[in-house]
């Protein structure tokens, strides 16, 4: 008997060997490269061990976990649509480990597991949390503290360690029959797994080379050797050789004329690092001497990343008022699907924090039992406590980011459980919150993002100092007096609820907003600081009485309006105080609207839905990456102090030279490759906006190669982003998505440079890449 309920048949048991923790296995090469073959918690995993998945629905059910010998895939046994099937997840794909009833789903589903026998696994992307519960405290301690070491040793990994491994997978996976040996058909077989369209007579050619036993199989050091073969680059062959000469190897001082020609440090002290840092051979090293491997593993790395290393850093000045920055600002937080029918989280919450995001929002309405709920009124979204919400926000507010969090409310509570909002944001928040101007600081100006670290600041209506004439009342204003944000907001949400009506299932939801939702509680209020939420006076009014320290929201559409009718007028409110920029709330699937034009013209705080995936979120991903993706990023000197000095126009010219190990999209059909092409992308002010592409190469995602140079101009090289996209041509269809990199250009580094592509979620794509060089040249 398993927790009162009765045993399943014997064929319905979970397989496991007899001592119901997995069956000897011997580590592979990689665990021993990582030194963790005779480690215990990695030896319980590979043998493997019972858990139960705890989710919403259903008794939770057994299933056997077991770590591959590759040190990086973990396999169970789950079902598709009623059927048995094998799954996996890769180590490197988890983002964390959380010990105990750390997640919404052990919070709400695990309380019957005692706390030491539960575990959740975040992953990278979009992919759900995995909730785990062991069968004892023994199994789940090994399983943390095992997924811990391998997530370290697999981030640590050089580029030539991780070739190694994506080496070993494919190999594994090829080997069906699991003897260790490649048959051609097998390699074959291999071949279309990493998405490559070889004629047969080549590839039997390169096969036999590589079969010196004669024996029509491959196996050790002939795999290795094949694989190798495959895995070489002739277009840095040829980059080698222009520097190295016939002697087929780089001197210090050569690599410094590499260097020099890259734009980067070009002393020899610089070369001679280098080369003891990635030089793969032994002699080679210490004769001070770099070999194609070594260059080509230097390229590699992220000393030949696209992305400014230093920029992976905070290296901007943090010290200017709010209203000078960017803001990374997330819009219906507690979303994890569209708007509508989707499920309200507080892990949606933990992954926008964690995603560098510092404004969230909280859409707050009346519980029934006393408790605020957050969820979108009006819709059939779940419901989560705001009390939930404030101590997820407590504990993952500044893991990624020392800067300030900005609670955005969306208030439909009455006095009274407004009152318990402040008692809990007080609460649970402690020293964190900022509940006075900062001593020494003018309460009517804006301070910087260094002077609030560690603060959590809240964005609301705020009732009048008593001491302010003519404003000496103790409520605000009606809704229906407010000409500007929550007019025009209402009335989106009644064009929306109008279009609801439409769906029978949705004609009866009637949230419950208490009849004095209009007012503000004094204990609201006073934890309202430097962001106090107005309705919008308008540009003229605005710019004769600045208040930096009130803020007022446009949706998309108003923000589009006041661009075209009065856009450099905007730019000087913005460069004073903050503003808000929100989706229409007419897209039922939470779609997004395009970031650029809105911070074109200073908008700091625009708010996108983080759950969607797209174009915008990689925009506005990219944005946040130039400045140690802590989400503030310093707005140009134009939009700080406009007019200012003109930008300095530039031209860009990037050469796409080739791509290598692109994903393969249709793992289900083994015959299907890419037909892959890669597209440039220019966002930025509107006459920079611009988008070429390459031809499209068939069959072959594995190593394709272009040498197309594609030319911009820009006139406002500042506000610039550069998004690399690769797609999959079809002449009868839309193409096909298969990956992407977004940067600013003012992050992006000249000569060749390799860019590590993402999947459409932000996921990394491992061991995906593009091969670029990259030219700019002021006009």
């Amino acid at each position: 008997m398993i927790c009162g309920r009765k045993a399943r048949p014997a064929a319905e048991q979970p397989r496991s060997p007899p001592d119901g923790s997995g069956g000897s296995r011997r580590p592979g090469r990689v665990l021993k490269k990582m030194g963790l073959t005779e480690d215990e918690d990695i030896q319980r995993m590979l043998r493997g061990s019972l858990f139960r998945k705890i989710k919403s629905r259903g008794v939770p059910k057994e299933r056997l976990f077991r770590l591959q010998e590759d040190g990086a895939t973990v396999t169970f046994e789950g079902r598709f649509r009623g059927a048995r099937s094998q799954q996996s997840f890769s180590v490197m794909h988890i983002e964390a480990v959380r010990e105990g009833h750390r997640s919404e789903g052990l919070r709400k589903y695990g309380a019957t597991f005692p706390e030491r026998h539960c575990f959740t696994l975040v992953f990278k992307g979009k992919r759900k949390n995995l909730d785990l519960a062991a069968r004892g405290e023994e199994d789940a301690r090994h399983w943390v503290q095992g997924l811990g070491k391998l997530m370290g040793r697999l981030q640590a990994m050089s580029q030539s360690e991780k070739l190694d491994h994506w080496i070993h997978g494919v190999l594994q996976r090829a080997d069906r029959n699991k003897d260790n040996k490649m048959s051609f058909r097998e390699v074959k077989s291999m071949l279309r797994m990493i998405n490559i369209d070889m004629d047969d007579d080549y590839a039997y050619k390169l096969f036999k080379e590589c079969d010196h036993s004669s024996d029509e199989r491959l196996e050790g050091r002939e795999l290795e050797e094949f694989c190798r073969r495959l895995l070489r680059r002739p277009e840095l062959e040829e980059l080698f050789g222009r520097y190295s000469g016939e002697d087929c190897v780089l001197s210090a001082e050569e690599l410094r004329d590499f260097l020099r020609d890259q734009g980067e440090d070009a002393s020899l002290g610089q070369a001679h690092a280098i080369i003891r840092t990635y030089e793969l051979n032994e002699k080679a090293r210490q004769q001070d001497l770099m070999t194609l491997d070594g260059f080509m593993m230097y390229l590699l790395s992220a000393a030949g990343d696209i992305l400014n290393q230093e920029h992976t850093k905070v290296h901007q000045d943090m010290s200017q008022p709010l209203c000078h920055y960017f803001i990374s600002s997330s819009h219906n937080t507690y979303l994890t699907r569209n708007q509508i029918g989707g499920t309200s989280s507080t892990e949606a919450y933990v992954r926008a924090l964690m995603a560098g995001c510092r404004c969230v929002e909280l859409d707050c309405w009346e519980g029934s039992d006393g408790e605020p709920i957050v969820y979108h009124g009006h819709t059939l979204t779940s419901k989560i406590l705001f009390r939930d919400v404030i101590e997820s926000i407590r504990d993952y507010a500044f893991k990624q980011s020392p800067y300030p969090v900005i609670l955005s409310l969306e208030n439909h509570c009455g006095l009274e459980q407004q009152a318990t909002m402040a008692r809990h944001m007080k609460a649970i928040l402690g020293d964190m919150l900022l509940t006075q101007p900062l001593e020494g600081q003018d309460p009517h100006e804006l301070p910087s993002p260094e002077q609030l670290k560690g603060k959590v600041l809240v964005k609301g209506k705020k009732l009048p100092e008593p001491w302010h004439e003519p404003r000496g009342v103790t409520s605000l204003p009606d809704p229906e007096e407010e000409e500007e944000e929550e007019e025009e907001e209402e009335e989106e949400k009644l064009q929306e609820r109008s279009n609801r009506r439409s769906l029978q299932s949705l004609q009866e939801i009637k949230p419950l907003q208490a009849k004095d939702a209009s007012q503000v509680a004094l204990e609201l209020s006073a934890v309202v600081v430097y962001c106090q939420a107005v309705p919008f006076p308008g540009l003229a009014h605005a710019l004769r009485h600045p208040r930096p320290c009130e803020m007022s929201s446009f949706s998309e559409r108003k923000a589009r309006k006041l661009i075209k009718e009065a856009g450099p007028a905007l730019v000087r409110y913005n460069a004073r105080q903050l503003s808000r920029v929100y989706p229409l709330g007419l897209k039922m699937t939470s779609s997004n609207y395009n970031p650029q034009e809105m911070w074109n013209v200073g908008c700091q705080l625009v708010a996108l839905n983080f759950q969607t995936p797209g174009y915008e979120m990689d925009l506005n991903a990219g944005r946040f990456l130039g400045n140690g993706c802590c989400g503030y990023v310093l707005k140009p000197p134009c939009l700080r102090s406009p007019p200012g000095e003109a930008p300095r126009r530039l031209a860009l010219h990037v050469t796409v030279i080739s791509a290598q190990q692109l994903p393969k999209l249709n793992r289900d059909k083994g015959s299907s490759i890419v037909d892959p092409f890669v597209r440039v992308e220019v966002h930025g002010v509107p006459a920079d906006c611009a988008r070429q592409q390459t031809r499209h190469k068939l069959n072959n995602g594995f190593n394709p190669r272009w040498e197309e140079t594609l030319s911009f101009q820009l006139r406002a090289p500042d506000l610039a982003l550069v998004r690399f996209v690769v797609e999959d041509y079809d002449s009868t269809s839309c193409n096909d998505f298969v990956g992407q990199f977004t940067l600013p250009l003012g992050s992006m580094r000249e000569g060749y440079r390799h860019i590590h592509l993402l999947s459409k979620d932000g996921a990394s794509l491992s061991p995906a890449t593009l091969f670029v060089h990259v030219r700019c040249k002021s006009l």
